[in-house]
Parts: C-alpha cells; structure tokens; sequence
C-alpha cells in the first residue's frame, strides 16, 4: 500500500506528551487518492530527526499489511510558511527545519490512551500476540507499561509512536552481524502477558510480509529522509539495506522470536525489595 501524500494547511496544536513534540495538523490532500484531514505529524525538525520518520513510516506501513490497527498513515508536506502565526520559538524552530516531508497518522478525535490496569481485559489475545511479535521484529523498545503508545478509539485499540523501533539504523556499523540479534527488551512488553502462543503469531503473519511488500514500503520512503550515511554511498543502497535487514530477520533464525516466547514464559519479573536508608540489612 502506497503511503498518502497531504498537504499541511494549519496547524492546530501541539501534543506535549511526546517529547519530539508533535502536533495536530490539518492537511488537504496532495493528490487524487489522499482524502486530507486531521493528522498527528512528526516533525523532520525535531531532535529525533528524520530517522524517527523512517521507523514510523515502516512500522506504519508493516502493520498495515498485517491488518493491524494503526492509524491511517501519510507523508505531510509542510510548506514555506506554515504555523507562521505560532508565537512559540521552540514550534517556530521545529517548523522552519521540517520543510518537506513529514509523517502523520490520522488523528482520532477523543481517542483516549490505553491503561493496562483498566483496559487489559478487553484486548484479543491473538491481537496482543500480533503486537509482541511486530514489536519484537523490529525491535521497539517503546511499549511498555509506563508508555504503552497505544490508544482506544471506538472500542478498538490502536498502535501510535514508532519512532523508537528499528534503533539498529542509529549505528549502521556492524549491522549485517547484528541482523538476528535477539530483543532482550520484549519482557517489558505491555501486552506481552495477554498474547496467545507466539508461535502460532509467526505462523500468520510472516508469510504476509513478501519481498514485494517489503520492497514497495522502502521504495515509498522519501528520498529527503535517507542518505548521510558512509556505508551506503547512494540512495538505493540505503533502502537495500533496510529491506535486508527485514527480510533476514523475518527468514532467518528469529533469535527475536525465540527471545519473545520465552519471555512469555518466564511471566513478569518480580520486583525485588526496595533497600533504602531506612531498613538496615543486619537488622
């Protein structure tokens, strides 16, 4: 699925939760398919940079092509000129550096955030299964009890707030050796005491993820977010390496997968008991 391509027209507000500082945008639509709207964007501009947007963009587009709920995704073209009228020099900033593209997720209007102590009971186990192993592919360390970075809309769950994952393209260095490196971080996965068998999950999923959807969702990626990097001298090597590092570890010995399932096994680790100076251990 081709990503949409908007057109930033106001914006509205930022969102102040997230420490890259996105914003609601209205947007209209770039081209004959994109029907515009309201999106959460992530900004080229801010500190994450535009590696936060490539992550957001494949995790986006991998659970779309598994069918998982994640808001509708687009690239937001962001115009000389836009949120002129902020008097905010921080947003001000964030907006001069981010002209071009950016990334969005459709807003959902009213949409409040998930509470595991509230909300567990009505997750889908096999769902949660499907969460665990996309988190655990593409290593995203942010969906955790005390940022879970999903949502309940309309009495569904949805996934927001990727650009945490696929943090090997923060050190390219090594990174064919790093491929199958297990993903030690899943235990703290929020949802990872609700999912159904693991395995089953790999069985339903992995055949979804072909090397043409692979291929069609790197493709996708703006060429202004790529390049920089010295192992890749030209763009297309860039994207190569992305889908590698998918496919190899989609195909390979799935160390990450092994990793999740016995995780599950384990259940929740327990907290031990805190030693501060008002307890005395030869007490």
């Amino acid at each position: 699925m081709t990503l949409e391509r908007v057109i930033g027209t106001r914006y509205v507000v930022p969102l102040r939760e997230g420490g890259s500082l996105p914003a609601v945008v209205e947007t209209v639509q770039a081209d004959a398919v994109s029907p515009g709207g309201a999106f959460v964007v992530k900004f080229q501009g801010a500190g994450q940079g535009a590696k936060a947007l490539v992550a957001e963009a494949i995790v986006a587009g991998l659970g779309q092509a598994l069918d998982l709920p994640v808001p509708r995704p687009a690239i937001v073209l962001i115009e000389e000129g836009f949120g002129n009228a902020e008097p905010d020099p921080e947003i001000q900033d964030i907006l001069q550096g981010s002209i071009g593209e950016n990334f969005g997720l459709a807003y959902l209007s009213g949409a409040l955030a998930f509470d595991p102590a509230a909300d567990a009971a009505g997750v889908d186990p096999d769902l949660a299964a499907a969460i665990v192993w996309l988190d655990a592919l593409t290593t995203n360390v942010d969906r955790t009890p005390r940022n879970t970075n999903m949502l309940l809309w309309q009495q569904r769950l949805w996934l927001i707030d990727h650009g945490a994952a696929l943090y090997l393209h923060h050190r390219w260095e090594g990174w064919e050796s790093r491929i199958q490196s297990p993903f030690p971080q899943i235990k703290d996965h929020v949802l990872l005491g609700l999912a159904s068998d693991l395995e089953a999950a790999d069985a339903r999923l992995r055949p979804r993820l072909t090397d043409d959807v692979l291929h069609q969702m790197i493709d996708d990626l703006p060429d202004a977010w790529l390049g920089g990097e010295p192992l890749f001298p030209t763009l297309d090597e860039h994207r190569q390496a992305y889908v590698t590092y998918l496919r190899e570890r989609l195909h390979g010995p799935r160390r990450w997968l092994q990793e999740a399932i016995d995780a599950q096994s384990r259940g929740p680790e327990r907290l031990a008991v805190r030693q501060t100076h008002r307890y005395d251990v030869d007490e």
